[in-house]
Formats: structure tokens, sequence, C-alpha cells
């Protein structure tokens, strides 16, 4: 259940329910899978109720009904239903290592893959070669879709998840300071290290590195590029042991 603080005092209902207010963002270090999805929708609604009291028709109010899945207004008829803005989110590689970004609003230290809102008329692989290049200059030659999700941030979006490759000898970053704070490549150690060492409490000091946490399909994109980098390497050993043992065979057959 989620529910409205309302006019209620912060420290009053800390006090009652014997707690505290924590960021959504952090709290989803916090929460099992299906409570996060719970909260995210929660916050969504509720924002959008708050700032869709009046008909944009007639400028008198409207009601919600009982489940909150609507609005409507009295004078005019006119329903309103929320809605959720289409943002991209990709992940580029450029074969062996990955690229992540900081906004300056991210916490200290959480670096995250790109996103962006679609343009009307865009179609998704549109907005994906669009926001790469305009953010990080990089040229995207390869896309794959990996899934989507309901975001609460900033207000409701939904999240378009793909995985993108750059020419691997065309991986200069040129950042957007408009957009961007910082954005670097990463090694699959500095990947595996941060999916293993997740902000355990958000009120304690987050370490150096850190990804969005497992209930973010950024963290989707991530987690999926770590295993594919795993499993290639795994493959790229055993091809040698095989072929060490296949000259061995046949260094021992020409004996």
């Amino acid at each position: 259940m989620c529910l409205e603080r309302g006019e209620v005092e912060r420290s009053a209902l800390e006090q009652e329910c014997r707690g505290t207010f924590v960021d959504l963002r952090k709290a989803f270090f916090m929460i099992t899978p299906s409570e996060s999805a719970l909260a995210a929708k929660g916050q969504a609604l509720l924002r959008w109720h708050q700032t869709n009291g009046f008909c944009s028709a007639t400028g008198q109010p409207t009601t919600r009904n009982q489940s909150g899945s609507f609005r409507v207004c009295q004078s005019s008829g006119i329903t309103y239903y929320p809605k959720m803005s289409p943002v991209v989110i990709v992940l580029v590689s450029d074969g062996s290592r990955c690229l992540l970004a900081r906004q300056a609003m991210f916490p200290p230290g959480m670096y995250s893959a790109l996103s962006g809102f679609c343009d009307m008329g865009e179609s998704v692989e549109e907005a994906l070669h669009r926001e790469v290049a305009e953010e990080v200059g990089l040229e995207v030659e390869n896309l794959q879709y990996s899934g989507s999700q309901h975001w609460p941030f900033p207000q409701s979006s939904f999240m378009l998840a793909c995985h993108a490759t750059v020419n691997p000898n065309k991986t200069q970053v040129n950042i957007d300071k408009a957009e961007l704070e910082d954005a670097r490549w990463f090694t699959l150690e500095e990947i595996t290290t941060a999916l293993q060492n997740p902000p355990r409490n958000p009120r304690e000091q987050p370490p150096v590195f850190w990804v969005p946490p497992s209930y973010a399909i950024a963290n989707q994109l991530i987690r999926e590029w770590a295993n594919q980098q795993q499993l290639l390497r795994s493959t790229h050993r055993l091809k040698f042991r095989m072929d060490q043992q296949q000259r061995f065979s046949h260094c021992m057959t020409l004996q």
C-alpha cells in the first residue's frame, strides 16, 4: 500500500510509524522488487493527481475516481488518464568496455546508462542514435532491445532499454556538459565490483563508484552486459585450451 501524507507533518508521521522517510531512489536499495514496483507506481500516481487538479479546457476542478486511475471534469465531462513519457535508455559498449554517465542531480558516485526523452515523431531507434550522438558524441552501429519499465522519475517515464555497440576504433567521448556531469568507459572488473557491492544503507557514505539498484532497468542492462562479457571470456579461454591441446596432439603425432 502507498499512502499520501497529505497535510500531516512529516516529523509527526515518522514518530507515529517509528521510522524515517528516505528518498525513493535510495529506498530502492532497501526494499524488494515487488515493493519497489508498488512504490514507483504510487509515487507517480500521487504526483499526477497533485498536478492535475484542474481541467485544461475549462479551468474547473477535476475529481478522481475511487481507485485513482483517472480524473473527471464535472463541468465538461472530460476524462483525464495518467500519462507516461517514452524515454530511451541505452548501454553503449565498444566490445570490451561499457560507457556510463552521471548527471549533476545523481547521488555522489552513481553512474548509469545514457537516457533521454523521445522527440515527437521519433522511433526508438532514431531517439537512441540521437541521444548517444548528442550526449557523448559517439555513433551507434548496432542496437539490441532488452526490455521496458515504468520509472517514476522525473515525473512518470516509460523506459525502453537497449544495448548499443560503437566502433572500437572510434571511442573518443565528447561530453555535452549541459546534459552530463561526466561520462567514461568502465571495464568488466570495475562493473563486477560495483554490482557486487551496492550501497547497503542510504544513510551511510556510498562507494566511490556504484550503479543503480537492481530494480532499475539500467541495472538490468549493466548486468546483462557483464554476463555477456564473462561468457565471452570463458569462451575465449576454452577455445585457447582446445587450440593448445590440438597443437600438442599434432606434435605428438609427428613424433
